[in-house]
């Protein structure tokens, strides 16, 4: 019987590439998303079987519903896997002119919504199965951001270290029943995420030479970047290891690799303030 496994964000990007990459690697996909039509595109595209499910994480009463609804769609209730990868990154711009409502709405979707969802699946992964039944497996997606934080998209970096926070601990706690909780952490991909924000104009204030140095470095990285597909297909492969780590890194962007975070905190300080000119006027 093939194995079903539940894909949060998947309208667009990773979600959507992670969700053809299961399903024609002969998963059961339930794959969240947050319209009709999208569900429609999400179901219609690539191979094997997926299911599409209306769910935005930051409303509780849909979350709420998701267990029922996997119930229906797998007849037995069990989930033998979870991604939580939808996200979203805020508007790139200074903390002094982020609004706090702001902040809170990308906590909403990255860490609250991320943290509801897990909670509301986890009878169905195995807290709550029958004696005997296999456990199931829990991906996170964080980000390079959830190990070194980069200017200007502050709140992105603070939920991604949340959701490295809480997934070691859900990991060490989850140990009772077997069930396996792994972070994987891309760098960049490409998309439209960093591009489709309306950015503040910076004009004439300290930030406006380094914040124009990171838009071109961005897309500079972006070059190199992996696609969603890529990460996709690594994520199927992690998800079948035997024995998983506890986190692993995805990159291609000489920038997101692993060597940054064995850079001491204040060289890095002076290797990015060097590159964006951060520094006091």
């Amino acid at each position: 019987m093939a194995k079903t496994i539940l894909i949060t964000g998947c309208s667009t990007g990773l979600g959507f590439a992670a969700a053809r990459a299961f399903a024609e690697r002969g998963y059961r996909v339930i794959a969240t998303v947050r319209s009709d039509a999208d569900a429609r595109r999400v179901e219609a595209e690539g191979t094997g079987s997926v299911s599409s499910i209306l769910c935005d994480v930051t409303v509780k009463e849909q979350v709420a519903d998701l267990p029922g609804k996997v119930r229906r769609i797998t007849g037995d209730g069990v989930l033998d896997g979870l991604i939580n990868n939808a996200g979203v990154l805020h508007a790139p711009c200074p903390v002094e002119f982020q609004k706090m409502d702001d902040i809170r709405a990308v906590f909403d979707v990255n860490v609250f919504g991320m943290m509801a969802v897990t909670i509301a699946l986890l009878p169905l992964l195995g807290t709550a199965g029958p004696a005997g039944r296999l456990p199931g497996r829990i991906i996170n997606i964080s980000s390079i951001e959830g190990k070194v934080a980069s200017p200007f998209i502050s709140t992105y970096a603070a939920t991604k270290h949340a959701i490295e926070g809480f997934t070691s601990a859900l990991r060490r706690e989850l140990r009772l029943f077997g069930i396996k909780v792994i972070i994987v952490a891309p760098g960049g991909i490409q998309s439209e995420m960093f591009r489709k924000h309306q950015v503040p104009s910076l004009v004439g204030t300290a930030y406006e030479e380094p914040f124009r140095k990171l838009n071109s470095l961005v897309k500079e990285m972006e070059k190199e970047s992996a696609t969603a597909e890529e990460v996709a297909r690594f994520l199927v492969r992690v998800f079948e290891k035997r024995r998983p780590k506890a986190r692993y890194a995805h990159w291609r962007a000489f920038m997101d690799s692993p060597w940054t975070t064995l850079i001491p905190d204040l060289w890095w300080d002076a290797i990015m303030g060097r590159m964006l000119e951060l520094r006091p006027r």
